[in-house]
């Protein structure tokens, strides 16, 4: 088992052991509390750039198996673990996480102190570090460090977003049949803009009734609001995705056209934040973010308590109440968790109602979604 080492960006060197892929990779680390779900978070492409730090000790106990992908590949730097178990036990497991991590060029880190590593992350917040299996001079590792660019300058979209435009559909997993489900007949349609879609996400569009077209994230505008305009679609998804959502400025202006075409829109996580920037309201930095499947959020309409998955570094600023009714607030720290604009039919929440991992409690809102643009479809059919 060869030894890693790893340099934080405030100076902490450390050492462990290697598994996945080998070699030298630079990114940001944060930690994830949830308690399962490895493969769905290492698969999740809203962790481009990242180095996840588990506080679950075990990690590896069940394997991996296609059914549980949320993207076409894993797109992380690196996981950060205590104890890893090569050892895998589930009739589901079609391989180990080493054999994993390794097809898609993941690094991963064992024999860490985790507690250790979330508490420096809680109390100095989210910073860049390397990990090596080829350097083990801090000095260089941190040379390379300060060297390298920070995941705030790089534009991960490109990398995430699907090429090609296609056709979504499959439904919820059916965990008594092991399968995935045909969904309903569509009673709308919909265009997703993939800025880094989970696939969950799409199963639950399709199976709350929506005919679903994943798009690339340098989509046109123009061709969306004549596809409107004609009645080819309904609504459009803006998706969950990694990196600072400032830097996507093309993005910006092209969903300020669809706001001015006034198209239903529903947003999750990234694609929350670019509706708050496109309304001229600036995300800001949290201090080390919100990962994990235990997050208490209250739905301010109906009084409930849910406990929700979140995976975001970045929220929406107080002052968009000038343009928007906030719908849900974060119980641990008071952020803004979701948002309806005033005078426009678009809604967004910074969690993760399709929670692959995690808990559902939040799923409703792809209903809420799919009601709202059947019924504006229903009423322009009208005029």
């Amino acid at each position: 088992m060869k030894r890693v080492w790893l340099y934080l960006e405030n100076g902490i060197f450390l050492e462990g052991k290697s598994f996945g892929a080998g070699g030298t990779s630079v990114g940001e680390i944060v930690f994830n509390t949830s308690m399962t779900g490895y493969q769905e978070i290492v698969s999740d492409p809203s962790y481009a750039g990242q180095f996840v730090t588990f506080t679950m000790p075990e990690i590896g106990n069940v394997g991996v198996n296609a059914e549980d992908m949320e993207s076409k590949g894993a797109f992380a730097k690196g996981i950060i673990v205590r104890n890893y178990q090569h050892r895998y036990s589930n009739f589901r497991a079609e391989a180990n996480l080493d054999s994993f991590l390794k097809e898609y060029g993941v690094m991963g880190i064992k024999d860490i102190d985790t507690r250790f590593l979330t508490k420096i992350l809680r109390e100095e917040g989210a910073m860049m570090m390397i990990a090596s299996t080829e350097i083990s001079d801090p000095k260089e590792l941190e040379r390379v460090l300060k060297t390298s660019p920070r995941i705030e300058e790089i534009n991960y979209i490109k990398e995430v977003s699907t090429k090609e435009p296609y056709m979504h559909e499959s439904g919820l997993y059916d965990a008594k049949r092991f399968c995935y489900k045909t969904p309903p007949e569509p009673k709308a349609k919909i265009a997703v803009i993939d800025f880094g879609v989970k696939r969950n996400i799409l199963n639950h569009l399709a199976e709350a009734g929506l005919e679903v077209e994943v798009l690339p994230y340098d989509f046109d505008p123009e061709d969306l609001v004549k596809r409107f305009d004609s009645g080819e679609i309904d609504g459009v998804f803006l998706s969950n995705g990694p990196g600072d959502p400032l830097i996507l400025t093309e993005v910006h202006e092209k969903i300020g056209r669809l706001l001015e075409a006034s198209i239903p829109m529903f947003g999750i996580c990234l694609g929350h934040q670019l509706l708050s920037i496109s309304h001229g309201y600036p995300t800001f930095k949290l201090k080390f973010g919100h990962h994990g499947g235990n997050h208490p959020v209250k739905n301010l309409s109906t009084s409930r308590v849910e406990i929700t998955a979140q995976n975001h570094n970045y929220n929406v600023p107080e002052n968009i109440t000038e343009v928007a009714e906030v719908t849900h607030k974060n119980l641990f720290d008071g952020t803004i968790e979701g948002l309806k604009y005033k005078n426009r039919p678009v809604f967004s929440v910074q969690h993760h109602p399709e929670a692959s991992p995690g808990p559902h409690e939040s799923s409703y809102i792809f209903t809420e979604f799919a009601r709202m643009v059947t019924d504006l479809k229903r009423e322009r059919s009208k005029s």
